[in-house]
């Protein structure tokens, strides 16, 4: 299943997400049933840790999972993708540097210094050598724009090889720009523009999550096709607070 979306994934096909934040099982399996294509879990703004994030991984069953890393260390990205995940987005990447370091944590040998070790993607073993033979041809490296030193850099990122797509954090860039939430202002919106261009001119995937559907499958059309809308909480949040206003709505009769 990982290779297949990769495959997808660097196809530029529309991939429709949400995100993870809490530990719930339950909630990744409801969202798992919807047949997203994917799912995002977010270990930046959550505090899941490494067993929380395998066991969400396993309840997602045959859906995709890329988890967002709480930082940009060889330990986290082997923890994920050795409890199964389809790949990592990595967070405030800035240069090419920090990227490069990044897909070699991401790689096996030769390709890049990524520790071996028995662990749920390999079966726990039981499939050891097809795993580690097939990983780098299967596991989604995904980079995270999210600041305006990287749009600056945008285009020696995206020569980095072995990165499969660029994920835009519209939020934390427009806060680095001083512009704090503000996405519809001509300075953001001119940002993420040079970054959409420069991933069209190199064929690279595009990213982008919105709590906003509408604002998110906006992007659909500017060429963006690995979409993430809403949250966990959000639904929560959302759902509750209609159904409450129902339930105030009505009188009594007696």
């Amino acid at each position: 299943m990982n290779a297949i979306f990769r495959r997808r994934l660097l196809e530029r096909e529309l991939l429709c997400g949400t995100m993870l934040t809490t530990s719930s099982v339950e909630v990744t399996e409801i969202l798992a049933h919807l047949e997203y294509d994917w799912l995002f879990i977010d270990t930046e703004h959550s505090p899941l840790s490494p067993m929380t994030v395998r066991s969400l991984i396993q309840a997602a069953g045959k859906v995709p999972c890329l988890v967002r890393l709480a930082d940009r260390g060889e330990v986290s990205i082997k923890n994920a993708l050795d409890s199964g995940a389809a790949g990592i987005i990595a967070p405030q990447v800035n240069n090419a540097k920090e990227a490069k370091e990044i897909v070699s944590y991401c790689k096996y040998p030769p390709a890049g210094t990524r520790g071996v070790g028995l662990s749920r993607a390999s079966k726990y073993g039981l499939e050891f050598s097809d795993y580690v033979s097939n990983a780098n041809n299967s596991i989604s490296v995904v980079l995270q724009i999210e600041h305006i030193e990287a749009v600056k850099n945008v285009h020696e990122i995206l020569a980095v090889e072995g990165l499969d797509a660029i994920f835009i954090g519209p939020y934390d860039l427009s806060t680095s720009m001083g512009k704090p939430g503000l996405l519809r202002d001509p300075a953001v919106v001119e940002a993420i523009n040079v970054v959409r261009e420069a991933c069209l001119e190199a064929k690279i995937a595009l990213g982008y999550f919105g709590m906003d559907v509408n604002d998110v499958t906006e992007r659909a059309v500017q060429g963006f096709s690995l979409l993430c809308s809403g949250l966990d909480l959000g639904f929560l949040t959302e759902s509750g607070r209609k159904n409450l206003e129902g339930l105030k709505s009505t009188k009594v009769v007696l």
